[in-house]
């Protein structure tokens, strides 16, 4: 298995140099976007305008700005249909799924044997509901009272649900995660079972199992890879679990207000929440604009 964020290809960022925070902020080239409770409010369900502008911004002074995401791409366009923005790159699937308009793409799906597991244990425990992403479909073996819960929290930012047999569509189509409404215990029981597969949480109700190897900084990985910068001049935000290891991979990891602490304790600055103006300040904090 891979250590995402020790890996010994790429330099270690600067964190503790006590090098001043504008000039770490001058060279940044790339910045990754999670997007719910980040781009987007709990609250109101929207993208605050000021986000909104300070992408605008950042793509004026050829910074790129990119999507860094545990959404499959199919379910992105209820939000980012909402925003005047085209984003200069995707990372979906927590990392698992790049692509942009040019024409790069780079993928990892989880292991077959590993979804026979998954498969296995969810038959044994019928009442899980587990959510399964394929590159343009996402689909839930059932419904119950949790997922109904979480999608009523989601609001207008909530994709479709569509329904389907796993074990059918599994044989058939590349998976690249898979996301069972179960609590930690459940989760590392499901995921010791597995040969190369980790749980990456960013919401208290469901985890989403990846490749072990994988995960959002990979995602960042591949990008730099593609433009040729390093990992100095890139910037995260994010503010759930799922992205606590991409904070920490980043030249400068910015961790929202609203974010969980395991997020927070990983980042390099905590801004402000999502509804206060947060990405902007972040990005004023470090002279990035």
């Amino acid at each position: 298995m891979n250590n995402i964020i020790g890996d010994d290809s790429f330099p270690s960022p600067a964190r503790d140099s006590g090098v001043p925070s504008t000039a770490r902020g001058n060279d940044i080239r790339a910045v990754f976007f999670d997007i719910d409770g980040t781009l987007t409010s709990f609250a109101t369900h929207k993208v605050p305008d000021s986000a909104v502008d300070a992408i605008h911004r950042l793509q004026a002074k050829g910074v790129k700005v990119l999507i860094c995401t545990g959404r499959a791409p199919s379910q992105m366009g209820v939000v980012l249909d909402t925003m005047p923005v085209t984003f200069d790159g995707i990372v979906a699937f927590n990392g698992q799924y790049c692509f942009d308009d040019t024409g790069f793409f780079a993928s990892q799906a989880i292991e077959p044997s590993d979804i026979k597991v998954i498969l296995d244990w969810l038959d044994r425990h019928p009442d899980v509901v587990a959510n399964f992403g394929e590159r343009d479909y996402v689909y839930f073996n059932h419904t119950n009272e949790a997922l109904q819960a979480t999608w009523a929290q989601l609001g207008k930012t909530a994709p479709t649900r569509y329904f389907d047999d796993p074990h059918e569509r599994t044989a058939a189509h590349e998976t690249f995660q898979i996301s069972p409404f179960i609590g930690p215990d459940e989760e590392a029981e499901l995921v010791s079972l597995c040969r190369n597969v980790r749980g990456v949480r960013w919401h208290p109700d469901f985890t989403d199992l990846i490749p072990a190897d994988g995960g959002k900084p990979r995602g960042i990985q591949r990008f730099m890879a593609h433009y040729g910068i390093t990992r100095e001049q890139t910037m995260a935000f994010g503010d759930g679990g799922n992205d606590t290891a991409m904070l920490a991979y980043a030249g400068i990891g910015v961790a929202m207000g609203n974010a969980t602490d395991e997020p927070k304790a990983a980042a390099d600055y905590v801004t402000d929440d999502v509804d206060h103006d947060g990405v902007l300040n972040a990005l004023l904090h470090f002279g990035v604009l």
